[in-house]
């Protein structure tokens, strides 16, 4: 059976190699959406450069990375059509990472510099 035949025939038992059944994609207009959020946390991140806001500088940025790795991974990556196995992996490197990064700045005495 051709793909043209599967095509008209109306079965959706052949993804092509994409592993895209049991799910829609979402709209142009979805991505556009979430496009324009990444958009606006990445201007508030730069904002912070400009704008003095003290000891809650780190803690807002590392909430905004959050944010954003969540939606990219969620939405341009796909993880929310895929097995929740592929979503504990991507969170768990996430947790890691950002354990990392304050073991290094507490290893560089970073909190108790005025």
């Amino acid at each position: 059976m051709s793909t043209t035949d599967i095509a008209q025939s109306g079965d959706t038992s052949h993804d092509g190699g994409h592993g895209d059944e049991g799910h829609e994609h979402p709209s142009d207009a979805k991505y556009i959406q979430i496009a324009a959020i990444l958009g606006v946390l990445t201007a508030l991140e730069v904002s912070t450069y400009f704008v003095n806001i003290g000891p809650a500088l780190i803690p807002t940025l590392m909430v905004m990375m959050g944010v954003k790795f969540f939606l990219v991974a969620a939405w341009f990556m796909h993880l929310r059509f895929d097995s929740s196995l592929f979503t504990k992996f991507f969170v768990g490197g996430l947790v890691l990472a950002t354990g990392v990064y304050m073991i290094a700045l507490t290893a560089f005495e970073f909190w108790t510099k005025g």
